[in-house]
């Protein structure tokens, strides 16, 4: 198997900060309909998708895996 094609599985500022939004999204998604919060959890929806748009944002900036920002760590 050659190493050279591997994408980076996410390994970038781009990806990290998006799972990050995500996750923090979801986790008050969660608590919200716990609380029956109806309308934090639309938001928490609306925040899930930002997360995403700011990933994609980001790679293209160059902060995704291969980016022109991108600093890959050595292991």
């Amino acid at each position: 198997m050659s190493f050279e094609s591997d994408p980076g599985h996410g390994h970038s500022t781009a990806a990290w900060t998006a799972v990050t939004i995500m996750l923090l999204a979801f986790t008050i998604g969660t608590v919200a309909f716990f609380f029956d919060l109806a309308w934090l959890v639309w938001a928490s929806a609306g925040l899930l998708l930002v997360g995403a748009i700011v990933g994609w944002v980001m790679a293209k900036v160059g902060y995704g895996v291969g980016g022109s920002r991108f600093a890959p760590e050595s292991h």
